[in-house]
């Protein structure tokens, strides 16, 4: 591995760690401006012309939200007494979900996300959550409430036109990131639905890399074997959230959090959205099991079968044995 790519990384984990543990607000700040700092030369790419693309919209995107970030913590903390608390707790929550890319500050990240590659796409969807969404968590405020139902909309409406996998993830991103931030208003057990997010995320986007697959009409282009289909296929039905893959049981504690806080309209219209992705990634799967494979010149590389079946038997174990103490 490349030592600036290692450096960058050990940076960018010990960034994140500084906000986590830091005990004031200028310390949280700093930490996330290292890590913005340490994740630009990450997307650097000579060979790849988008990436500079990519590396100036996500250095102006973070700069804007950590600007409003710093202007409400200044304005609370030290010169505006008078104003009210609950209208800086909000800006607070406006700069730090521009940095997460909610709705409705989403529109840079599908368009970033089309331009990167597998792995910073990775990293850019579980790691860089974490610093934000923790200074969100301790920032709990009814406005988020708005936010949530607007990225759980555009989550599952603005991928069904798409035809760029990196861009149906990005929209998918969205709309989980609502069910965190939900999770977060209910329990604040958002790390964990993030943890298994992530773990999804990192074996689907490790297989797709590994299949070189950027558009979904590549999908049925690419020699797969029956067990990559099975397990590619299992991935999709966890991200959607269909049980009784792993994927879903994060989503059944937001929904029983939910159902105990009597917050039923908002469990419905987040249950049917959720619908809605699950939909796109059928239609993802669709010519990957009906249709005949046709043999790819590009590549026709084979992954380790007993990967495949690590891999499946994660997405289908897992929310079994939880459920067990319930019979």
């Amino acid at each position: 591995m490349n030592m600036k790519i290692l450096l960058m990384t050990f940076i960018l984990m010990m960034s994140t760690l500084i906000t986590l543990t830091s005990n004031n607000w200028l310390g949280m700040w700093m930490g996330m401006e290292i890590n913005l700092m340490s994740f630009i030369p990450l997307m650097s790419n000579k060979s790849d012309k988008k990436a500079s693309q990519s590396m100036m919209i996500y250095f102006l995107t973070q700069s804007i939200g950590s600007i409003i970030m710093l202007f409400s913590i200044l304005s609370s903390k030290f010169i505006l007494y008078n104003m009210n608390t609950q209208m800086m707790e909000m800006i607070l929550t406006i700069g730090l979900l521009i940095k997460l890319g909610g709705a409705p500050f989403h529109m840079w990240l599908p368009e970033m996300a089309s331009n990167l590659n597998w792995k910073n796409l990775m990293i850019l969807m579980t790691w860089q959550k974490i610093a934000p969404m923790t200074i969100l968590s301790n920032n709990n405020n009814n406005s988020i409430y708005m936010f949530i139902i607007l990225s759980t909309l555009v989550g599952a409406i603005g991928g069904l036109n798409q035809t760029s996998l990196r861009k149906i993830m990005a929209y998918s991103s969205i709309n989980h990131l609502s069910w965190m931030m939900m999770l977060m208003m209910m329990e604040n057990n958002w790390l964990m639905y993030l943890t298994l997010y992530s773990l999804i995320i990192m074996m689907m986007f490790t297989m797709l890399n590994k299949k070189n697959i950027l558009f979904v009409n590549q999908l049925n282009m690419n020699k797969m074997t029956t067990m990559e289909k099975m397990t590619f296929t299992s991935l999709m039905m966890s991200m959607g959230g269909l049980p009784p893959f792993t994927g879903f049981l994060p989503k059944w504690l937001t929904i029983q959090s939910m159902m105990n806080s009597n917050l039923w309209l908002m469990m419905l219209l987040m249950v049917m959205m959720s619908l809605i992705t699950l939909f796109y990634y059928l239609r993802m799967m669709y010519p990957l099991i009906m249709i005949y494979n046709t043999k790819t010149k590009w590549l026709n590389l084979m992954i380790n079968s007993k990967t495949m079946i690590t891999i499946l038997l994660f997405n289908i174990m897992l929310p079994i044995m939880l459920m067990l103490p319930l019979f």
